[in-house]
């Protein structure tokens, strides 16, 4: 595997080749010193260029060969005309590249905290402070955004127990792993930005959530993932429930809101239903 250097060296000598590159930006995990240092980190590049219309680099792509063996790679597209490769190589560098308009430089590095530049062969005035992971920290949740996402994480299981009901496992499984699990994330994420004063970042997807909750909390979080068994789906969704009621209740006391018991019981009850349900039933009762 290259070392960082070795690949700095590759991408700046290749940005310096190129005239119409006129700035190189770095952000993401690479510039975030509160980010986990491994060999997984991916550079997260950005290449300033003159004329964001120009398709040469997506019409030829040979110049990718200049930073190794791919074993995959993606391209996007962006509305506003940027566009990036995400390129795997084989000696588990991961480069991610995006091109984007050296016209909007000023208004691209003001916006995100974790930048720094590289290059900068116009001398463009930039203000720039140093990087740091401000941006991505935690917000405070005001009291509708509280109850929508409580209302959400409890409508949700609805679905999961008539899903469960109807043998209909890839829409019960999409509903308890992607929906309920994303808002049990997103309260775990306000949950650790109250006790940390809302200077905190538990990065993309909540991925370091372990770094900040207790042993006792986290284990209870990552039990709530069900196996593939309806059984133990059952059982994964009212832990889920009483996981949701303790952080919830928690979080409401700390926030001055209001925790919805109501829609709690009146869930819990619903789902205890279905689940009692026969599955030939003609009424529900």
């Amino acid at each position: 595997m290259r070392k960082e250097n070795e690949v700095m060296k590759q991408i700046l000598d290749f940005a310096n080749s190129e005239d119409g590159v006129r700035a190189v930006m770095l952000n993401g995990s690479r510039v975030n010193s509160n980010a986990p240092k491994d060999i997984m980190q991916d550079y997260d590049i950005v290449f300033f260029i003159t004329n964001i219309e120009d398709l040469s680099y997506k019409i030829n792509q040979s110049w990718i060969n200049i930073f190794g063996e791919l074993v995959i790679m993606q391209q996007n597209d962006f509305e506003d005309g940027s566009y990036i490769f995400l390129m795997q190589f084989k000696d588990g560098v991961r480069i991610d590249l995006s091109f984007k308009d050296v016209k909007k430089i000023k208004e691209i590095v003001r916006e995100d905290t974790l930048s720094k530049i590289l290059l900068n062969k116009d001398d463009i005035e930039l203000k720039i402070s140093a990087p740091n992971d401000n941006g991505y920290h935690v917000l405070k949740p005001s009291k509708k955004e509280f109850d929508e996402l409580l209302n959400e994480a409890w409508w949700i299981q609805t679905y999961v127990a008539k899903g469960i009901w109807r043998d209909e496992l890839p829409l019960a499984k999409y509903m308890f792993d992607v929906i309920l699990m994303d808002c049990i994330k997103t309260l775990l994420s306000w949950y650790i930005g109250e006790e940390n004063e809302w200077n905190i970042n538990v990065g993309k997807y909540g991925k370091w959530l372990k770094k900040y909750l207790s042993d006792e909390i986290y284990n209870d979080f990552i039990s709530i993932y069900p196996p593939i068994d309806y059984d133990k789906m059952w059982e994964s969704l009212f832990i889920a429930g009483r996981f949701i009621r303790r952080i919830g209740n928690l979080l409401a006391e700390s926030l001055e809101y209001s925790y919805p018991t109501k829609d709690d019981i009146n869930v819990t009850e619903y789902i205890k239903k279905i689940k009692e349900l026969p599955r030939d039933a003609k009424e529900f009762s």
